[in-house]
Order: structure tokens, then sequence, then C-alpha cells
């Protein structure tokens, strides 16, 4: 099939099995263009809860379609490609962090929503890259333990009035974000702003001129006077930015930043999914309802 036919075939589908696509911010052009709805993770997997469709396939890696499945678990889920995870999220285990926790009884441990249900479920509160800091602000204690993301850990305490104690966790295309590469890129473009993600380092995020989720960069894109911007995360977040600002100029901080998971998604693999409903996502029950409770507590602070 070629990539009309492709397409073409998932509509159909689509249409008889009345099914939603969503997709992350960092997925092929091919697969947000397809898509009904692009937005980060949370965003996603909220709107998945409030459609009415049935089903939900979901362009982005397994954290992101186990945390829609919670949210809506009535539906059924798919995951294109069931091998796209997110190396983060894999850093840190539900008995890593549950043994982590001993050592700060008097602690309360916040979980970044990249994290899979079993860590979630061993924590109290869950964040977003662009509310964390307003998470580890509300929790009553003066010790906050995060995970799994030191980096973004490095970055909230900046603000909070609280002990900020890391895993040691990364984005590992964030990380490789270097002080050098922004010093490079103001070089080339002097009259642009530079905007990065808060999952970059803390020498990166010092000679950024705005820290923003992909949910923000959006939002701020939108009304922006500037006309030049360099973009500080993974490179898919370049292709929406350019199709909803066409009158601005996005250029990106370092043309390797690829998550190679999120691009493991294509056409032919939805295709797949909605012919054979693959991959189904299921969230045990027990681990559900633990899990659930950290990102329900977030969603009324």
């Amino acid at each position: 099939m070629n990539k009309e036919e492709l397409i073409s075939r998932i509509k159909q589908l689509k249409k008889e099995k009345n099914a939603i696509i969503l997709a992350h911010n960092y997925q092929i052009a091919d697969v947000q263009d397809i898509a009904d709805f692009v937005g980060d993770s949370l965003e996603l997997s909220r709107k998945a809860a409030s459609l009415k469709e049935p089903m939900i396939v979901f362009c982005g890696v397994f954290f992101m379609a186990e945390t829609a499945k919670m949210l809506a678990p009535e539906k059924t889920v798919l995951l294109p490609e069931i091998d796209a995870g997110c190396p983060m999220a894999d850093m840190a285990t539900a008995p890593e962090v549950k043994a982590w926790k001993k050592n700060y009884p008097e602690a309360e441990v916040v979980c970044y929503i990249n994290t899979n249900a079993e860590v979630k479920a061993e924590c109290d509160i869950c964040c977003t890259s662009s509310n964390a800091a307003k998470i580890v602000d509300s929790i009553d204690c003066d010790t906050v333990l995060f995970v799994p993301d030191k980096n973004l850990a490095a970055y909230v305490s900046r603000f909070a009035q609280k002990r900020v104690i890391p895993w040691e966790g990364y984005c590992y295309v964030h990380d490789k974000i270097m002080k050098e590469d922004v010093l490079k890129k103001r070089a080339l473009y002097p009259d642009a702003e530079v905007w990065v993600h808060p999952e970059c380092r803390p020498e990166v995020i010092d000679l950024a001129d705005k820290v923003l989720s992909t949910g923000k960069m959006v939002l701020e894109a939108r009304v922006t006077s500037k006309k030049h911007i360099i973009i500080g995360t993974e490179i898919g977040m370049i292709y929406r930015l350019k199709k909803e600002n066409p009158d601005t100029n996005f250029y990106p901080l370092k043309e390797t930043a690829l998550c190679s998971n999120m691009k493991k998604i294509d056409l032919r693999s939805i295709l797949k999914a909605l012919e054979e409903n693959r991959y189904k996502i299921e969230v045990p029950s027990e681990i559900r309802q633990k899990a659930l409770g950290t990102i329900e507590k977030m969603l009324v602070v």
C-alpha cells in the first residue's frame, strides 16, 4: 500500500470501529497528521477519558497509553508498537522506589507522569513538567522524593520551598542537550529566543529565555511576537509548531535530539493496530486504583 492507500484504509477502519487516534507532540509528521488530537501525555490521556468513542489508538510510548487506560478503563486502548517504551520511565521500578522510600520515612513521593503504573502506585501524588513545582509545594511535609527525573527535580528545587531529593533518572534526549549547543545556536540566530524543556540540564536551563513544557510551548507559540525561536526539546515538536504557526521560524536547539521510541509508530503500525486490535493495554485493577489515586490528587491541586 502507498501512503494515500494507508491513510484511506485507516480512516475507513476508524469509522467502522468508532476509534479515535491520539498522537504525542514528538510523533512523526505522518502520525500527527492522521491523528484526531495531538498533545502532551496528560492532555491526551484526559482527552481519552472525555471522548465518547470506545477505542483509542494511542500514538506515544507505553506509560502514556497506560495512563490513558487508567483514566478510561472502559475503553479499548491500543498502542501500535508495544516496544515503544520510555527509557526514563524504565529507570525506576516499583521495588526500587519502595526500598528508596524506607530511607526517608518522613518524606512523600512525587512521581512525574513519565513513570509506569506500578511506580505511580508506590507514590503519593503525580505531576507534569508544567505543574511540578506547584505540586511539590502543595505537599504538607518538608522533604519530597522526586522520581524519576533528576533534571526536572533540579528545576523544581529552584522554586519549591522544601527539600527535594531526586531519583537518578533522566530523559536521554534532553540530557544530551548541552550548554555548548545553546551557545552555538545563539551565535547562529542572535535574534532568536531560546525555549527549553524543564527536563534539560540545569546549565542549559540557565541559558534559556523560557522554560516550557511541550503543551506550554504550543500555547506560547500562538501568542509570542518573536519571529525566530530555538526549541530545546525532541525534534518532533518542531513539526507541530511550524504547522500551527507558519509565519514563525522554529529551529531545533539540537538536530539529533530524537527519541527513537517515539519514532517507532508509523502509518503501517496504526493500520495493524486497527486491523488486529493490537496491542491492547491492560492495567491490573489493584495497581490501577493506587496509581490513579496519584493522578486524581494532582488534578485537584
